[in-house]
This record gives C-alpha cells, structure tokens and sequence, in this order.
C-alpha cells in the first residue's frame, strides 16, 4: 500500500432515530466503519441500540485533533449534542450511503 501524505480521519454521531440513542465514534475509514455499524458490527453498544444512521460528522487531518474532539463530544450533556446535530442536520437525515448507492434514490 503507498504511503499517504495526507490523512482524513472523522468524528461522527449515529443514532437509530431522531432524538434517540447517540453513539459517538472516530475512524480513519468511513465508509468501512459504517458499513460495519449498519451491519451491527461496528460497536456492541451501537449494534444493541440499532444506532445505523449518521446524522453528525466533523473531518480532521490529524488522528490526535479528531480523538480530542470525539472525547469532548462525550463530555457533553446530551441536549448540546441534539443541537450540535440540528444545527448542521435539522431533519436528522441519514448522511451516509453505501458506496454506488445514490443517495436520493436509496430507500432510507
């Protein structure tokens, strides 16, 4: 595999509803870590609660900016992460597709 010179790493928020569960996670890959969530495979928590649907992301370049951010989100009290999530996804919608999966066209 070549070396990268530039790395995304991302902070996201899944929940199984609006307003329900949250689950806040790191990862270096998304799309292979959301497909292991919707596969109930990605955390036992979030497996437990069918949290499937990302509704909150924040990209980082550096692996030690996005866990320092993911530990904050913890820290907070569960209303300011609703308004973190509703201010950039007011409607809560899914913001994640399986690669080739349009989607406006997708069911969810």
């Amino acid at each position: 595999m070549p070396k990268r010179y530039f790395h995304k790493y991302w902070v996201y928020i899944i929940t199984n509803k609006p307003r329900g569960t949250l689950y806040i996670g790191v990862t270096g890959g998304l799309d292979y870590r959301m497909e292991r969530h919707t596969a109930r495979k990605g955390s036992k928590f979030a497996a437990r609660y069918n949290c499937t649907k990302l509704v909150y992301l924040e990209e980082f370049q550096y692996v030690n900016d996005a866990i320092a951010r993911e530990k904050q989100l913890k820290r907070w009290h569960r209303q300011w992460k609703i308004n973190l999530i509703e201010e950039q996804n007011p409607e809560w919608r899914n913001l994640w597709s399986p690669l080739g999966v349009d989607s406006e066209t997708s069911s969810e």
